[in-house]
């Protein structure tokens, strides 16, 4: 396998990707056709989009009975954001790239969801009500680390690469603080980041991380995994903790299911993640 945690591999993809002579001003997905913005996270060219929708159980055509809310970050042209929202849910989709903010508008209005979606311009949470609370946050993350003194060298970069974690501990430290009583935040990750770091960091800020799901597909040459977490506020208890090793008590086990079939998310895995 070749070396997949390289940031400038991924620097490389991010420059490729705006420069692509063919790269295309629509393109189709879920039986859909989309619009793409100079500037934007292209779901053409990788996987992880496509991932997502599946993680997130929006690869179908049905409408949800329920309604759940969903804050999206990093919504890049609007995919998961309107896809939640033809599903019934309600959604808002922040990204600190302000094209991609206009692109989300733009596919909510052509897939008639405009009055389902809310496009924000925001560095994560920084632009929400402060009384904003969601069902369901969800990042699929920019999940490859680069040096803590890596410079951008443009807003697109930040969709493939994360300087340092700066903005994945922000994410950890913050999200649980937006949620519903009942609500989770999923995070989307990859073999091609640091999940040793990305524990430590969420051990730092309190946090405990749960697999949900786990996908590989092959990218290029490289067999890589991709995988669904659900990053759960403070400790988990004794009880909780022996699903390490397959024990679970009912009752904790019962309100853990039951927060995420509120959200629609099916655990491959109820078990923590190990360092």
């Amino acid at each position: 396998m070749s070396d997949v945690r390289s940031h400038l591999k991924s620097l490389e993809r991010s420059k490729r990707s705006l420069t692509d002579p063919d790269r295309p001003r629509t393109f189709s997905m879920m039986g859909r056709e989309w619009d793409l913005l100079d500037e934007v996270f292209a779901p053409v060219h990788s996987p992880s989009t496509g991932i997502a929708l599946d993680f997130l159980g929006l690869t179908g055509t049905d409408s949800q009975t329920r309604s759940p809310s969903l804050l999206e970050i990093g919504c890049g042209a609007g995919v998961i954001a309107v896809q939640a929202a033809l599903a019934g849910w309600t959604a808002v989709a922040a990204d600190i790239n302000e094209n991609a903010v206009e692109n989300t508008r733009l596919n909510a209005e052509r897939h008639a969801v405009a009055d389902r979606v809310t496009a924000l311009h925001s560095d994560l949470f920084d632009a929400l009500d402060d009384g904003a609370r969601f069902d369901r946050i969800f990042w699929s993350s920019n999940y490859v680390l680069a040096p803590a003194d890596y410079t951008y060298q443009s807003v697109h970069e930040r969709a493939y690469v994360d300087a340092g974690y700066r903005t994945h501990r922000r994410y950890l430290e913050q999200a649980v603080h937006h949620l519903t009583d009942t609500g989770s935040v999923l995070l989307h990750f990859c073999e091609r980041g640091d999940m040793d770091g990305l524990e430590k960091i969420a051990g730092e800020c309190g946090r405990e991380l749960r697999v949900l799901r786990r996908r590989t597909v092959l990218e290029g040459q490289d067999p890589i995994e991709h995988t669904l977490l659900e990053v759960l506020p403070g400790p988990l208890t004794e009880a909780e903790r022996g699903s390490r090793t397959g024990a679970r008590v009912a009752a904790s086990g019962a309100r853990h299911r039951a927060q995420r079939e509120r959200v629609g998310v099916r655990p491959e895995k109820d078990r923590p993640v190990h360092a």
